[in-house]
């Protein structure tokens, strides 16, 4: 009876270490965003936490402010660290493709969120807004909005970001489908607010008869809505924007924001973070391709009351 008294407590205490091991290896996932002052980022950053956290792995959330060296750095910290998956905002669709080579040289699979870069086989997945798609709903919302007929100006964001090119050449490949519109000044705001209110101050003072503004982001539109409400120009200078904001949402039921174009940044952030556990598993992502686009939604004063969240439009 002894005996077999031993027996069943040594088969119970050697279930132990197997549990603790068990759950250790859920490890340490790296989420690395571009900035959270901006709501979108911090959304991005929260819901991955969020998500890694109920898979049973531990997260930290860092911030490379669009700079390529702090990306790398925090890239090097992530492999000191042993972190069994990185959720990377890229800086720079190709500077930061030297700082993704070291996280895979050092067998730690990587996946890309809201920005790509440009090469792929490197990332195991790459999932962003379907930019094309959203600036082509939000310049036909905007041209409702402004009407078909009359000079108008442009917020661009950052160059180093593909997204700032893609949305500006959605909005180009429909506005310039009405001929009597005629863009007469650009700026590159970088996704700024502040820069955004800047830049708009100067466009209006060069070109104080525009009636519209397309913004590349709800940052940069927020801007130009603070510099056009200072100038007393709001009430005939119609603005829209691009991303889903609670800011921007706001400033749609106050009046002042035609519409923004929402990104699933909830949806995608989620989605890295469930495929990076999938890598980890099973050596994939259960994903057909690399590069994975997620359509965006219209935000207007029709729809807002079914904006149930930080970029959560309900359907």
């Amino acid at each position: 009876m002894f005996k077999k008294g031993m027996r069943i407590l040594l088969a119970a205490a050697a279930v132990v270490p197997i549990l603790v091991s068990s759950a250790w290896a859920a490890g340490q996932m790296t989420i690395i965003v571009n900035d959270p002052s901006n709501p979108y980022w911090l959304t991005e950053g929260n819901v991955a936490k969020a998500t890694a956290e109920k898979l049973g792995y531990t997260a930290s959330v860092s911030a490379h402010k669009g700079d390529t060296n702090t990306e790398s750095n925090l890239i090097d910290t992530a492999i000191t660290n042993k972190s069994v998956a990185i959720i990377l905002d890229p800086a720079n669709a190709d500077g930061s493709v030297g700082a993704i080579k070291k996280a895979v040289a050092a067998g730690i699979p990587v996946i890309l969120v809201n920005a790509e870069i440009n090469q792929e086989g490197l990332a195991k997945a790459q999932l962003v807004s379907n930019n094309a798609q959203g600036a082509a709903i939000g310049a036909q919302q905007w041209v409702e909005a402004v009407g078909d007929k009359g000079k108008y100006a442009e917020l661009l964001g950052a160059p180093s970001d593909n997204n700032a090119a893609t949305r500006s050449n959605g909005y180009e490949t429909v506005l310039t489908q009405y001929p009597d519109l005629q863009k007469v000044a650009k700026e590159v705001a970088n996704w700024d607010r502040t820069q955004g209110h800047n830049k708009m101050q100067s466009m209006l003072q060069a070109n104080p008869d525009i009636i519209g503004v397309i913004s590349g982001n709800d940052e940069m539109a927020l801007g130009a809505i603070a510099a056009l409400k200072e100038a007393g120009k709001l009430a005939n200078i119609k603005v829209g924007g691009f991303d889903g904001s609670p800011d921007a949402v706001a400033a749609i039921k106050a009046g002042e924001l035609q519409y923004t174009v929402l990104q699933p940044v909830a949806v995608f952030s989620e989605e890295a973070v469930k495929q990076a556990d999938s890598v980890i598993k099973t050596g994939s992502t259960g994903a057909k391709s690399e590069k994975q686009l997620f359509d965006c939604l219209l935000i207007t004063k029709d729809n807002i009351d079914k904006y149930t969240g930080p970029f959560v439009l309900a359907q």
